[in-house]
């Protein structure tokens, strides 16, 4: 079985690479003097500060090796590959809530790099897979928990 295709924007690529790169060059040496340090004081058998920064080592690692992973199986969208006349991943776009008039603007991004404070949602979201592959005036309706929203898509750009 095939490892899952990770899509990403250059800046969702940059942040991954900027995140691997910390972990590798800095937390890893913080953790490691944190170890040192915490061997110094003695029996380690009964040594918190040696257990979380055991601890703290093992999940840095797991995230080393996550990271990793998904940049090996990462697929880039350039801004030359972002479609203005549907929606796709990388575009952003502006619906309309056709029960309220509130209208919102999303960045359609993929899962790894979805961050819904910051208005990214992923191409897997209810709203994201509503949208994908719609023009622009086209009607979409979104099955979430609390019933069915209907969203106007108002614009589509890069």
């Amino acid at each position: 079985m095939g490892d899952k295709e990770i899509i990403l924007t250059q800046e969702g690529l940059r942040k991954l690479e900027d995140e691997l790169e910390n972990l590798k060059s800095v937390k890893r040496r913080e953790v490691a003097e944190r170890i040192k340090v915490a061997i110094g004081y003695g029996d380690i058998s009964e040594n918190s500060e040696y257990e979380d920064a055991k601890n703290e080592q093992a999940f840095i690692e797991g995230r080393v090796i996550t990271l990793e992973k998904m940049l090996r199986n990462a697929r880039i969208i350039n801004n030359d590959d972002i479609d203005t006349d549907t929606v796709s991943i990388g575009a952003i776009v502006v619906v309309e809530d056709l029960e309220y008039g509130d209208t919102m603007e999303y960045a359609i991004v993929g899962t790894a790099e979805s961050d819904p404070l910051q208005n990214k949602i992923s191409n897997e979201s209810p709203v994201g897979k509503a949208i994908l592959g719609k023009k622009k005036g086209t009607v979409v309706e979104v099955n979430v928990p609390a019933g069915i929203i209907q969203y106007k898509i108002v614009d589509i750009r890069k």
